[in-house]
């Protein structure tokens, strides 16, 4: 099985291509001095009472649309019902075992379920089905650590991670044998393992949270710098073209993609527009469901340029059959970020994908693509900034602020 120790278990990373820092890539099966094939998911959901069937389908298609942005190869699927989770399993051991056999028939190496699942649960899993096992979470965290490129988005994700892996250290190591102590010795005679990797994590999770607030300052100092100068920034679901959009506001040439968190660092370029001055547009990361709480908190900074931003333009999918659940999704993060309604504006993007009967009722309708409605939706920035109401066009792009 796995290592055990703290420092070891930084390398329990089943889907990153990228090699970290702290990390030890596990996507590609190392064959000597070549990398083999991607490993090949098997993806597990459960429907529980009052959660329909065909939205857990839904989950699992969006799941493997995480799968393959971070590189797997999706072989199959299989739902679960219950009238509520096994604590030991999540699923029941008998269907871990039944769903095991199926995977390795479709020539599966690893269990990736679309919830959250426990240390005990997963160690569990492993155990009678023999194949490693990661939750949605555990998923998520992989495709940000293949992403991140800036010192800041890595201090980022590697903070997430860990805060992700410490709870998670519980139970499944508490097998460990005791450390001899002595005079001198933190924790003294008999202290676990167990115990000896938590301080670890800990250790690196306070280094890490002081990077981070190091960043802050200097993101602090950039606003500062920047005061007097208006921002707009970009936000909602992933992959729901606000890079593309970007692209169209600045002439940045940023990256777009279409796949699930093509950006992770936010980029601020400086636009003018017409009637309204100088303006800095910022593309920040996208949100999805069930994004870990930890990886919110952990990537404060980064979307510290939407809580203080003067304006958001919420960016929405609108030709995604889910763009309701998707939109609910980024307003609950919006939340709890503490952005005020009034200072969003909700802008649907891809309209050149929507069926020409549909009813274009609220928002502003755009297709980043083909430049509709951009017109109207500079003009609807400049009066947002109270600098003006005709429309708009940006007339030149500045280098990258971060």
């Amino acid at each position: 099985m796995f290592s055990k120790t703290a420092g070891q278990l930084l390398t329990r990373s089943f889907l990153s291509p990228r090699i970290p820092h702290w990390a030890q890539n596990e996507l590609y099966n190392l064959d000597e001095s070549s990398f083999a094939r991607p490993r090949r998911a098997f993806l597990i959901g459960l429907v529980l009472p009052g959660r329909p069937g065909y939205v857990v389908e839904e989950h699992l298609d969006e799941l493997a649309q995480l799968a393959e942005s971070a590189g797997a190869k999706v072989a199959g699927r299989a739902v679960q019902n219950r009238k509520a989770p096994d604590p030991a399993t999540y699923i029941g051991k008998g269907k871990v075992e039944e769903i095991a056999a199926t995977a390795r028939e479709l020539g599966a190496d690893l269990l990736v379920f679309d919830d959250d699942l426990a240390a005990g649960q997963i160690k569990n899993v492993e155990e009678a089905s023999g194949l490693p096992a990661m939750d949605r979470s555990g998923l998520i965290l992989d495709i940000f650590d293949q992403r991140a490129r800036s010192r800041e988005a890595r201090t980022q994700v590697e903070l997430a991670r860990l805060r992700y892996m410490l709870p998670r250290l519980t139970r499944q190591w508490s097998h460990l044998s005791r450390q001899g102590g002595g005079v001198g010795q933190r924790g003294g005679e008999g202290e676990k393992q167990l115990e000896q990797d938590r301080r670890v994590l800990r250790v690196r999770i306070r280094h890490l949270e002081a990077e981070l607030e190091k960043i802050e300052r200097t993101r602090g100092v950039q606003r500062h710098g920047r005061r007097g100068i208006p921002t707009v920034a970009l936000t909602g679901y992933t992959n729901a073209g606000k890079s593309t959009l970007f692209n169209r506001l600045t002439h940045a040439g940023t990256l777009a993609e279409d796949r699930l968190f093509a950006t992770l660092d936010a980029k601020l370029r400086r636009g003018v527009v017409d009637g309204a001055g100088p303006v800095v547009f910022s593309d920040t990361v996208g949100f999805i469901r069930k994004l870990p709480h930890h990886l919110v908190s952990s990537f404060r900074s980064t979307l510290g340029e939407i809580a203080t931003a003067d304006l958001v333009l919420h960016v929405i999918d609108r030709s995604h059959p889910h763009w309701r659940e998707q939109k609910e999704v980024a307003e609950g993060v919006l939340e709890e970020l503490g952005v005020e309604r009034e200072r969003v504006v909700d802008v649907f993007n891809k309209s050149d994908l929507v069926e020409p009967g549909e009813i274009r009722n609220g928002g502003l309708w755009v297709s980043a693509v083909d430049g509709e409605g951009l017109a109207e939706l500079r003009a609807e920035v400049a009066r947002r900034l109270g600098r003006g109401t005709r429309p708009s066009t940006v007339l030149e792009a500045s280098p990258d602020f971060a």
